[in-house]
């Protein structure tokens, strides 16, 4: 629960703020106004509530929207497509929410501390800039390559404006019964377990069991069951916690992603860097 006492960043809307790629009539950007993200919550009630198997609340219902209080300390990540009908509501087809640790400083911590004990691992690196991705959600018929492609180009070129050294948040696989998804949370922690210094727990009393995969399961198989954007954090070098927690509001499984920076391929780094032309075609 966040304060009352605490105060919204002051200034957090640039009115102005630039276009962080392009890829034909999609383009990715930071919302501009309290507007655009009433929009983005739209979205996010509609591809978590009404498509897959979130439960609403009584105000959520009403409103339509996905909405909580840590939205206020949040930067939003949109990907907006131009050649859509309608107004802009109807035009932003995916969005990401992007919290610095100076605005989880206000907001009375990060959201993923509601599941995993970060704690350690923060005061383990000291001096280094966090920043939270979350509530990440595309629309259905925008599931693909490109679509995925802009957000990584949105989230790299405010990784470089911000000087952000670590990447982390919780990452979905659907389904509440983590026996049933025994085979890609075995295949997460065998090949992605991370050194001491960024491994962290579920909170006890939020730590789901998970099971071994079952015998001749097919690691390949498990990788294609996988999220679009989980596949992305495993590719860039992101390290998953051998925890689970399970989000019965959501229905969801989530698990811990921790990407450092610097685990970054320098292939990665070029192709979302400044000179990589391809986003602005």
């Amino acid at each position: 629960m966040i304060p009352a006492s605490v105060r919204r960043i002051p200034g957090r809307f640039d009115p102005q703020a630039g276009l962080l790629g392009r890829l034909g009539s999609l383009e990715v950007r930071l919302a501009r106004s309290a507007a655009e993200i009433r929009a983005a919550q739209q979205l996010r009630y509609r591809v978590f509530y009404e498509e897959m198997s979130a439960r609403p609340t009584r105000l959520q219902k009403m409103t339509r929207r996905d909405k909580d209080a840590f939205d206020r300390y949040c930067d939003h990540l949109l990907v907006i497509d131009h050649d859509r009908d309608g107004d802009l509501s109807d035009r932003i087809v995916g969005t990401y929410r992007l919290m610095r640790q100076e605005a989880a400083d206000l907001a009375g911590g990060f959201y993923t501390q509601s599941e995993f004990d970060i704690t350690p691992m923060l005061a383990r690196h000291e001096g280094l800039r966090f920043l939270e991705l979350g509530r990440s959600c595309v629309l259905k018929d925008y599931r693909g390559k490109r679509t995925v492609e802009l957000l990584w180009q949105g989230i790299w070129s405010y990784v470089r404006k911000h000087g952000v050294d670590v990447l982390f948040g919780c990452a979905s696989l659907a389904g509440t019964d983590p026996s049933s998804l025994a085979t890609p949370l075995a295949f997460l922690r065998e090949i992605s377990v991370p050194p001491a210094e960024w491994r962290v727990r579920a909170h006890p009393a939020r730590r789901a069991p998970v099971v071994e995969a079952p015998a001749g399961a097919d690691p390949r198989r498990a990788l294609a069951s996988l999220p679009p954007l989980l596949k992305g954090y495993l590719r860039l070098g992101g390290h998953i916690g051998e925890d689970a927690v399970v989000d019965r509001q959501f229905g969801t499984t989530d698990v811990l992603v921790v990407l450092p920076v610097a685990n970054i391929h320098p292939r990665y780094i070029e192709y979302y860097g400044d000179e990589s032309g391809r986003f602005v075609a």
